[in-house]
């Protein structure tokens, strides 16, 4: 038997999973604080439950992730502090994120998102690892396509030229 064979939980992590995981993990944590920040902006009740299931969605990752990181003897990247929160009608207008500026923003980061986890998912030798990026990369497309249809409903998407026959 190799070093790679049976549970996959008890097998080593090499260097590109390391890195991918907590690379992973240091962009949530950067993301959940744009996210809370972004719910202290937002006007749109639909916008703000959105921006609060991703930094669920991203809090949970980052648990399952640094747990796997903190069990083969490798220390997760810090965490930023904790959003206070604010009102939006405090923010002054010229100061303040629109919601149709945090949406494109958040649309782009799920993109990048789905990149991110096939990329890492693309490099995993280990079966438990590749697979929770398989499920994140679900979990974002199902978001991305909530965020879509909010797009579309409020009116907030600028289409690229469009080709009518």
């Amino acid at each position: 038997m190799g070093i790679m064979d049976g549970n996959p939980k008890k097998e080593p992590m090499h260097y590109g999973e390391i890195i991918g995981v907590w690379a992973f993990i240091g962009a949530n944590n950067g993301l959940i604080s744009g996210y809370e920040a972004f719910v202290n902006h937002a006007g749109d009740d639909e916008l703000i439950k959105l921006l609060e299931e991703a930094v669920k969605i991203m809090k949970a990752e980052n648990k399952a992730l640094e747990q796997i990181l903190k069990d083969n003897g490798i220390a997760p990247p810090p965490s930023l502090p904790g959003r206070p929160k604010a009102k939006a009608e405090e923010i002054p207008v010229g100061a303040r994120f629109s919601d149709p500026e945090i949406s494109a923003a958040v649309s782009i980061n799920v993109g990048q998102g789905l990149v991110s986890c096939s990329q890492v998912m693309g490099q995993c030798l280990r079966e438990d690892i590749a697979m929770m990026f398989g499920k994140y990369i679900a979990e974002r497309a199902m978001f991305g396509l909530k965020l879509l249809r909010l797009n579309k409903e409020k009116g907030w998407i600028v289409p690229p030229p469009l080709h009518n026959e």
